[in-house]
């Protein structure tokens, strides 16, 4: 009973009684020939019935939009057919109407193909989650976790929630959320993600996000506003058929009443229709931004997809972005005789306690390696933005930044101090002066290390078709260029504070660039909000960045920009064939109306086909293009920029030995 009721319920069921009507007609047609006279031929009202059975779907979808006001293709396809049947063209309505119904169940299958990849996502969200509660395994539904509850994942099952590993080792596939194939190995601390596969070991999760508050589930929402989220282009070919769709019927009362043909009428609503047309951008929309989510990239939606393909300069913070954004203390020049190694780093240390500032950290694990006490906090903390910190310790004015802080500090920059900072700057790292009560007495230095795929993402973005990949930072000029000469970056501004950054940004979007903006500081933020597209990396686990972001890199790596790029490009690319496929269809069979030839079923099949061109056309974005599979199995050359150990820059005779 339930298949007979699946058959019934099927897309198909229609279309397969609407063609055996059709069958049977022409059977009888040909078995009991021509009807008596007066009476009304047994072929002719199977082929109504068909028409009946097939187009009455059609008309109760037509006056539907006609009640909320819209005149829609289907109350083209349900005038042309009922004129047909008045006008006793049984065959044609039939004809008209089977092929209609045959060519939206083909249009639902394969549509549904194109949302596959959001399919996919809502299916790696495991339903249950097995939890120890008082030593015991118990096996409860995945939203009914508790937030700080120990969920244990076994070896071949998927995690639950959102957390942190307590317990055990093993490779996790993270491919669902980052779009990465390979497993990635976890241990105590590290974070995990809902909808991801333990491939070998055992874990013990502690949870930190369940249910609707998981990385799938935020990943889950975008996608799913994404595609609904109208480009510019749709947006515009949906005025357009508002106002196309009753210039057909005009159109055709007009020829109809002028040429005294209702035939030739009929004919024109069946192929003006602009289906194709119709579905030939959104359909490309939810098909890239499908393949986008499988490859660990969420773009916003349609409008942004747009932008994105016709970026043509890429901004990019320097720390953090193209580098590691782990520095590490390199170098401390003491310039003050009554001031020695561990003096400077407790001071530094103690000023540094009470920055968030991300040069602050190596500071303080270089004062705990070296043993150099740095207890308690500074009476006082000032960060000035693009410059460094002012700190009160211990009643003493401590500066910390470039020389343009102790500038600002009133503070003599010396011969010795300039050729410090010069010097270490000179060799790729970021020094930072350290004043006392107005007077300099040391400099410190940080480096950092460059990513191993920043070359490769700006190659890739050249072969993407960016013509500029511009450093913007806040770092020194020559610490700058020495990390642009390795990665390859086309200009560098340095030394910017967050409102140059800004600056810099709109006066490439008024030389006419399109700019893309990749930070992730807190000083990056007004760039990426004025930049025409914000792109966030390693936006996994960070629910505020793949909500906001106009492109978010689930994944903390850099050749994903160039594919994002790349996929952009290659969407509209098949927004714009569709398009064309459309246009060309309607016009070539227009022409075949005007000088003959093309009648109403011809229409409505040459019209089926070029909706499912359209649609096979998008579906070609779904699969993973070779030359992404390619580069993967490429490994990135390794940038020869790496940060001087210590004992390098002791040889120097910058630095001086601890005491």
């Amino acid at each position: 009973m339930s298949a007979v009721r699946r058959l019934i319920r099927s897309r198909w069921s229609i279309p397969a009684a609407a063609g055996a009507l059709i069958l049977a007609s022409f059977a009888v047609s040909g078995l009991v020939g021509p009807a008596p006279a007066g009476a009304l031929p047994w072929a002719d009202v199977l082929m109504i019935a068909a028409a009946m059975v097939a187009g009455t779907p059609i008309v109760v979808s037509a006056v539907r939009a006609l009640r909320a006001k819209v005149i829609g293709i289907d109350l083209l396809v349900s005038v042309a057919a009922i004129g047909a049947v008045v006008i006793g063209n049984h065959w044609e309505a039939a004809a008209v109407t089977f092929l209609f119904a045959i060519g939206h169940a083909l249009e639902a299958a394969t549509l549904n193909k194109t949302r596959s990849a959001l399919a996919e996502l809502v299916a790696v969200a495991p339903d249950t989650a097995i939890v120890l509660r008082d030593g015991s395994q118990h096996e409860v539904p995945a939203a009914s976790v508790a937030i700080g509850e120990t969920v244990l994942v076994k070896n071949g099952a998927k995690v639950p929630v959102d957390g942190v590993v307590e317990h055990g080792a093993g490779a996790v596939d993270e491919a669902s959320i980052t779009g990465e194939s390979l497993p990635v190995e976890k241990a105590d601390g590290d974070q995990v993600f809902a909808g991801t596969m333990v491939t070998a070991g055992v874990l013990q999760v502690r949870a930190t996000g369940v249910g609707a508050d998981t990385t799938l589930a935020h990943i889950i929402h975008r996608v799913e506003e994404a595609q609904d989220a109208k480009a510019k282009t749709q947006a515009f070919m949906d005025r357009f058929s508002a106002w196309y769709t009753p210039g057909i019927i005009l159109l055709a009362l007009a020829l109809g009443l002028i040429m005294q043909d209702v035939v030739l009428a009929l004919t024109l609503l069946v192929i003006g229709c602009p289906g194709a047309l119709v579905i030939s951008i959104p359909v490309a929309i939810v098909a890239g931004i499908g393949r986008g989510a499988k490859d660990g990239i969420l773009i916003k939606g349609g409008e942004y997809l747009e932008t994105a393909a016709k970026i043509d300069v890429v901004a990019v913070d320097k720390t953090g972005t193209l580098t590691e954004g782990t520095p590490q203390l390199t170098d401390v020049v003491v310039l003050d005789d009554t001031y020695d190694r561990r003096r400077v780093l407790a001071l530094a240390a103690r000023a540094e306690a009470g920055s968030e500032h991300p040069l602050a950290r190596p500071v303080l694990e270089a004062a705990a390696r070296e043993g150099v006490p740095a207890a308690g906090l500074p009476e006082h903390t000032e960060p000035v933005p693009g410059k460094g910190i002012v700190a009160t310790v211990d009643g003493r004015r401590v500066a910390i930044g470039n020389l343009a802080l102790l500038q600002a500090e009133n503070v003599e920059v010396d011969e010795r101090l300039a050729t410090a900072v010069d010097r270490l700057a000179a060799a790729g790292r970021t020094p930072m002066a350290v004043s006392v009560d107005g007077r300099p007495v040391a400099v410190l230095a940080m480096a950092d290390r460059i990513r191993p795929e920043a070359a490769t993402m700006v190659a890739g973005l050249h072969r993407a078709g960016v013509r500029r990949v511009v450093m913007l930072t806040g770092d020194a000029a020559r610490v700058a260029a020495a990390v642009a000469a390795e990665v390859g970056v086309d200009e560098v501004q340095a030394g910017l504070l967050p409102e140059q950054k800004l600056a810099a940004v709109r006066a490439l979007q008024a030389a006419g660039h399109v700019v893309a903006m990749v930070g992730d500081g807190v000083n990056d933020a007004p760039a990426l909000a004025v930049a025409d597209i914000g792109v966030a990396m390693g936006a996994a686990g960070t629910g505020v960045a793949i909500e906001t972001a106009d492109v978010a890199l689930m994944q903390d790596d850099l050749r994903k920009l160039p594919q994002a790029v790349s996929l952009a490009r290659r969407t509209v690319g098949v927004m714009r064939q569709n398009v064309a496929v459309a246009m060309i269809t309607v016009a070539a069979l227009l022409a075949g109306v005007v000088f003959g030839g093309v009648t109403m079923a011809i229409g409505m099949l040459v019209h089926e086909l070029s909706v499912l061109a359209v649609i096979a056309n998008a579906m070609r974005l779904l699969r993973r293009r070779a030359a992404v599979e390619r580069a993967k199995r490429v490994e990135s050359p390794r940038p020869v920029h790496t940060p001087l150990s210590p004992s390098s820059v002791e040889a120097t005779t910058l630095s001086k030995e601890p005491s």
